[in-house]
């Protein structure tokens, strides 16, 4: 058994142009910037086609919709760059995990802040991790020491964005830069 068919009209992207502007009267600019006033939305088809521009509705919030008399191919074009220039200038921040153990001897600490410092400069989050094992877990205050000694180094650079806390065998804290 065949499925019915749904007609649905095709779903457009950018502003309304020309004969998809529905509405009776504009606000109309020309192709050189000046303002035209409200004029019926046909009138203004008409001096388009006239010129060889699009009518292409600009602020379609107001009353009346704000149309402008452009080269429509060109304007989506326009607007294509600048999305794709604000795509790349946008840095997605990553969240970045140091482990370490409460018993960390000094070479391996300076080693791992190292990292956390390059990670904060490169405007990353860092979660540090402080893992138990055994009879550490009896002593989550020499980890908790460790976070502390973390906490005071990065404080210049840095502000914390979730403060040390105990989950199950290991405690964790989240820096972000400043």
């Amino acid at each position: 058994m065949a499925r019915p068919q749904v007609n649905s009209a095709p779903v457009r992207e950018g502003p309304r142009a020309n004969e998809f502007i529905d509405v009776r009267e504009i606000r109309l600019i020309d192709h050189e910037g000046n303002n035209h006033g409200v004029v019926a939305t046909v009138d203004a088809l008409r001096a388009a086609q006239t010129i060889g521009l699009d009518l292409v509705e600009v602020s379609p919030n107001m009353k009346p919709p704000v149309c402008k008399l452009m080269d429509l191919g060109k304007y989506k074009y326009e607007e294509q760059k600048k999305a794709n220039a604000a795509r790349k200038r946008q840095k997605t921040v990553e969240v970045k995990e140091i482990k370490m153990r409460p018993n960390i001897d000094d070479h391996d600490y300076e080693t791992k802040m190292k990292k956390v410092v390059q990670f904060i400069e490169e405007g990353d989050k860092v979660k540090v991790t402080m893992r138990f094992r055994g009879r550490e877990m009896a002593h989550q205050d020499l980890g908790m020491n460790v976070m502390r000694r973390v906490q005071s180094e990065m404080a210049e650079t840095t502000k914390i964005e979730s403060h040390p806390r105990t989950e199950g065998r290991q405690m964790t804290m989240v820096l972000a830069p400043k």
